[in-house]
């Protein structure tokens, strides 16, 4: 069984207050719970102040480019399914660089836990507005204003069919623990949308602002009912909903593919003379 002191990573640079700092902690409580061992997944990131959060833990790790954490991830399922696989984004890194990276995961269903963190700001560049910024957000690139309208990643992916869309928030630990362990147990493509307010460049939406309008989706509420949770994924302002918003089953992109899917890539045999004689043939 996994221990906390397993996971223990570098020293965060993160600056004091950020609600990078209860993600990374609820993060390690769940590998813990669910008993996985640190060698036994692999975290992608892209750039930003999310981009760090594996630096900080013990996993196996690869840092892509900006905006381009699910290639990476996509490209390492395929390669070995049998590894668990994890990104980890920003939401100008995911939303707004990775944007059409994003609707193609979801649209291959490819099982790769996608964990946002939504600052709803452009953190390590110093302050500029994400696409989650809100209308009218006052920013220092944007001193009239936000002008764009601002995005809904959940109605998003819920709008293409995405497999796991769930929405948490990092000042509720407990939510969010579950949330993570509920992406990581779920076959297919997981979305988790995660509200970590900036205390330093976003001053609007700060973690009073969250606590006064986040609620939790009743135990009634049906997931796999995707009219009520596109509804629900709407709204967004004085009441936003926390929890699992939509989920299906259907097959994966790794369980479509004939020649993986009954052995792992990186398992089956590799014959250099026939790689050599296919390459002859472009000669």
């Amino acid at each position: 069984m996994p221990t906390l002191d397993e996971y223990k990573g570098r020293t965060p640079a993160w600056c004091p207050g950020c609600g990078n700092f209860p993600i990374l902690k609820i993060f390690k409580d769940a590998m813990v719970e669910l008993g996985l061992e640190p060698h036994q997944f692999t975290i992608v990131s892209g750039i930003g102040q999310a981009g760090k959060f594996p630096h900080y833990l013990r996993c196996n790790t690869f840092n892509g480019l900006h905006g381009r954490t699910l290639p990476v991830a996509t490209g390492i399922r395929l390669a070995n399914h049998e590894m668990i696989v994890m990104a980890v984004a920003g939401d100008g890194d995911c939303y707004g660089e990775g944007g059409n990276h994003l609707m193609h995961a979801v649209r291959r269903n490819v099982n790769v836990k996608l964990f946002v963190h939504d600052n709803q700001i452009y953190g390590l560049t110093k302050g500029q507005a994400s696409p989650t910024s809100m209308e009218g957000m006052i920013t220092k690139n944007q001193p009239y204003g936000v002008l764009s309208e601002q995005l809904n990643p959940a109605a998003l992916a819920i709008a293409l069919d995405c497999s796991f869309v769930a929405r948490s928030f990092a000042g509720d630990g407990e939510h969010l623990k579950s949330m993570v362990k509920a992406a990581v147990q779920h076959k297919g493509f997981s979305l988790v949308d995660i509200y970590q307010p900036c205390v330093t460049f976003n001053k609007v939406n700060t973690f009073q602002w969250y606590k006064e309008r986040v609620y939790r989706l009743e135990p009634e509420y049906n997931p796999e009912d995707r009219e009520e949770a596109f509804k629900r994924a709407l709204e967004w302002g004085d009441r936003i909903p926390l929890g699992i918003l939509y989920r299906n089953n259907r097959p994966t992109l790794e369980e479509r593919i004939p020649i993986i899917s009954g052995r792992p890539l990186v398992k089956q045999p590799f014959d250099r003379a026939k790689a050599e004689a296919t390459l002859r043939e472009f000669y």
